[in-house]
């Protein structure tokens, strides 16, 4: 089937579920990773230090959304209910049927939780076969290891790096990481992904 451009629908697991992003989830997002500067340290921009300061960067997406640029989604706890972070799908092109999962963040208390491997089993799995894409590509700083080590337990090949691609906001100048996973590649890839989160495999990123 040709590949169809996505739109913002919820997407809902075990752990997660994946809705629109709206400045209705910013409490919840401050709390769960608001002035951390670990957490903001690879996003680009300063981290926000206030609600206000979030709500600046989160209102600056959703304009980029409404442009086209991206398809943002809050990523809410299933047991608590609050958002605890955000991801988008972006660099969307259904003429070549790929797109990107990338300006992905979530609470440090997060980290190394099912939250990652669930948010990317829905989103990858709605890429390829409700959305039709054939591709689907994610990339990151090559000094965020802890970035690229998660990516890589989702199944994805590293492709290569894009060396002095894009100025961080310290002045340095990062090489980017890139990874990607094709559609005849998902079926095994869903297939561990899903035995990660039945605890058959071992912890996740």
């Amino acid at each position: 089937m040709p590949a169809t451009t996505p739109l913002p629908v919820p997407l809902t697991g075990r752990h997660v579920r994946i809705e629109p992003l709206s400045p209705d989830h910013l409490d919840g997002l401050f709390e769960a990773g608001g002035s951390d500067d670990e957490v903001w340290r690879w996003q680009g921009g300063p981290t926000p230090h206030t609600p206000q300061e979030l709500g600046e960067k989160l209102t600056a997406l959703l304009a980029a959304a409404r442009r086209g640029e991206y398809v943002p989604f809050a990523v809410v706890d299933r047991a608590s209910g609050r958002a605890v972070g955000w991801t988008t799908y972006m660099d969307i092109d259904v003429v070549n049927e790929r797109l990107e999962i990338g300006s992905t963040w979530y609470g440090r208390a997060h980290w190394r939780s099912a939250v990652n491997t669930e948010t990317k089993l829905l989103l990858i799995t709605h890429a390829f076969e409700e959305l039709g894409m054939g591709r689907v590509q994610l990339k990151t700083d090559h000094l965020n290891v802890r970035s690229q080590e998660a990516i890589a337990r989702l199944g994805a090949r590293r492709e290569g790096v894009l060396r002095r691609h894009r100025r961080r906001p310290d002045g340095t100048w990062r090489d980017t990481v890139y990874f990607s996973l094709l559609a005849d590649e998902w079926p095994e890839a869903r297939a561990r992904l899903e035995a990660r989160l039945d605890g058959r495999l071992a912890a996740s990123g």
